[in-house]
């Protein structure tokens, strides 16, 4: 495949390619597999034992399969969805059948529906500023938000500053609030208002964000999402090498020289597929220019620890419940049905998202598990507080993730920095989830991004 040789400096391995790619989550590998069946060798470096990035599936202690990382697919997100099929990994409804529970200020409520609202003026209002948002939202070009008629006003103030400004209602700011927690798994005010309109253009608009049905969380994959990733690892074969921290990227005229821990690649070009903030922490020869290394420090981590409860049978369902709450109060805000198709075990998912997740990130495994039982407890009544089994993932903890769901955009990154995010520099291009310009921060984003830069790669191959 490619030429080995021996490198004394170093003291390690030396392989020659034509590409080397940095990640082998959904977008290094999207970005392999494009170029390899157009006939470009490729080596991909990974630094974890495994592949899959943000998606990883992990065995319960009865041996239950569990997504602990990005789980869901739904309607638009058609490179997903195509990928998934051509390596033979197949989808099921997520469970979506009877009432849904919010619990706010104290008290327990069931509604059915979108929206979760007693108070007719608040729903009224809260319908009315989700459509005012989608039309705000549809002004921002997906490749250059920066660009948008309005973008220097948006980009200089938080969703929280405009939600103070603009949202009447004390129930609706909160509904709101926990939505913004919900899909950045950040909080209102580390937000660029500018970023929040584009993330909700980039995935079609907020109903679609939040919902099940023809929604972002419809449909989940029979094997496991990080299914996907091993089956197109498996494919590219020897030219995916895992335990292979990259530190050290060099360019120059003649090409590009990737230094790893354990193996040294030289090619023609190089794909880094990886958050943005961990990008820089790479070191680069020559240094990166100053607007694309300040751009690495300014698009922080979400944070998420995601965590499941194992029963012997989904109880809820019994009661006529969805396993669907929503919270004002406690660590976990946000909670679903992710019990496997044949509905044996159940399983209750939950998120600490934001200021939750980081909070309870600082405390004990044993401190977190009494919280996330106390409130499924709460929502779904006395069954709730006998798990046999409890999992988590404390993402920020992860070294080469550091956060989830992907990178944000704090006020002034896309004017000052935009143009940064996917420009090439020289021989060095761009990709993961955060550099896509539809469903950003989805595994569906991250497979476009790779199969953009390995379109822009191919286009100067070919020339």
């Amino acid at each position: 495949m490619s030429n080995e040789t021996n490198d004394p400096a170093s003291a390690q391995t030396t392989r020659r390619a034509d590409v080397v790619i940095v990640g082998a989550g959904l977008a290094g590998l999207a970005a392999a597999r494009e170029l390899t069946k157009a006939g470009v060798d490729v080596i991909v470096l990974e630094a974890r034992d495994r592949v899959g990035g943000r998606t990883y599936n992990r065995l319960a202690s009865d041996g239950t399969r569990l997504d602990v990382g990005g789980q869901w697919i739904g309607p638009t997100q058609d490179h997903l969805a195509t990928l998934a099929a051509e390596v033979g990994v197949t989808t099921f409804p997520t469970y979506n059948e009877g009432k849904n529970i919010q619990y706010t200020q104290g008290v327990r409520r069931v509604y059915e529906g979108a929206l979760p609202m007693d108070d007719p003026e608040a729903m009224m209002e809260a319908v009315e500023v989700m459509l005012d948002l989608n039309l705000m939202a549809n002004e921002v070009p997906l490749d250059a938000p920066w660009t948008a008629p309005n973008a220097a006003e948006w980009d200089n103030q938080t969703v929280e500053s405009w939600l103070q400004n603009h949202v009447e209602s004390a129930e609706t700011r909160r509904l709101l609030t926990l939505l913004v927690e919900s899909i950045f798994s950040a909080e209102p005010r580390d937000l660029s208002f500018l970023h929040f309109l584009f993330y909700v253009h980039s995935g079609g608009n907020l109903t679609q964000l939040i919902s099940v049905t023809d929604g972002a969380q419809e449909r989940r994959f029979h094997q496991g999402s990080q299914a996907i990733s091993q089956r197109v690892a498996d494919k590219l074969g020897e030219r995916v090498v895992l335990n292979a921290p990259v530190h050290t990227v060099m360019q120059n005229e003649q090409g590009v020289r990737v230094i790893s821990d354990t193996l040294t690649v030289e090619a023609q070009r190089a794909i880094i597929a990886m958050p943005p903030t961990l990008a820089g922490r790479l070191r680069y020869q020559p240094a990166l220019p100053a607007a694309r290394d300040q751009l690495t420090q300014r698009v922080p981590m979400g944070t998420t620890i995601k965590v499941q409860c194992l029963y012997e049978r989904p109880f809820w369902r019994d009661e006529g419940y969805s396993g669907q709450a929503i919270s004002d109060d406690g660590a976990v805000r946000i909670t679903f049905d992710n019990s496997p198709e044949s509905g044996t075990p159940g399983i209750l998912i939950g998120f600490m998202e934001g200021d939750d997740g980081r909070a309870w990130g600082r405390k004990t495994r044993d401190e977190r598990q009494a919280e996330v039982i106390a409130c499924f407890t709460r929502y779904f009544g006395e069954q709730a507080a006998h798990p046999y089994a409890y999992e988590e993932m404390v993402w920020a903890e992860e070294e080469y993730s550091r956060g989830c769901y992907a990178g944000y955009m704090p006020p002034g990154v896309w004017s000052m920095y935009g143009e940064a995010l996917r420009q090439p520099v020289g021989r060095l291009h761009w990709a993961g989830t955060e550099t896509a310009s539809v469903w950003m921060g989805y595994m569906d984003g991250a497979i476009r991004s790779g199969e953009r830069a390995a379109a822009e790669i191919l286009e100067l191959l070919t020339h």
